[in-house]
């Protein structure tokens, strides 16, 4: 995608911090796509035709029109206390969640935890963890007993673009892979061309 730092900066706007673009979201996350465009063109340049291929383009399918395209929005991942109008789904026996080596000491004491952010973001498949814990260093892949966490009474979401969320995992449901299990799951769940 040619508009990669452009991207990035609407993240932040429509995760975060709504008031970098002079923006207010509503209580669903949705901003309004004109004042978006007028606030975030006094520091970078953006049209509507740009915004579109942004939210057309994204390979993490990040961002949402409304039907008239009128409003948008970032599909998760906010810290500003939001209600995108997840529903409740039941997930897969098995999540896993990507994260830098260096936060599995923590992880391993306290499960995972939201931090900056309303929800723990889970994946699906091994290589979808393996991206997101590159971002962090040397990455780490922990499986979540997600059928057990669910049976046990935590509430599961799936976002719109696929992505699990869950407000939090206790140590007790997670697993902590080996290299060798990891290797043997990416190329299990490696998509075929």
């Amino acid at each position: 995608m040619q508009y990669i730092k452009l991207s990035r900066y609407l993240s932040l706007v429509l995760r975060h911090h709504p008031e970098a673009a002079g923006i207010t979201l509503d209580e669903h996350g949705w901003a309004k796509v004109d004042e978006l465009l007028a606030g975030v063109s006094k520091k970078k340049p953006i049209t509507f035709e740009i915004l579109k291929q942004i939210v057309a383009e994204d390979d993490k399918q990040r961002y949402s029109f409304n039907e008239d395209q009128t409003l948008i929005r970032a599909n998760q991942g906010h810290s500003v206390p939001v209600d995108v109008e997840l529903l409740k789904a039941a997930p897969s026996k098995r999540l896993y969640h990507g994260t830098g080596e260096k936060y599995t000491a923590s992880i391993d004491l306290q499960g995972l935890l939201p931090k900056g952010r309303l929800y723990v973001h889970l994946s699906s498949d091994v290589p979808t963890a393996w991206k997101v814990g590159k971002r962090h260093g040397s990455p780490v892949i922990y499986l979540v007993d997600s059928e057990r966490m669910a049976n046990d009474g935590h509430p599961f979401y799936l976002s719109v673009n696929g992505v699990w969320l869950v407000s939090a995992v206790p140590a007790k449901y997670l697993q902590k892979l080996t290299p060798k299990e990891v290797e043997a799951l990416l190329k299990e769940q490696q998509p075929k061309l």
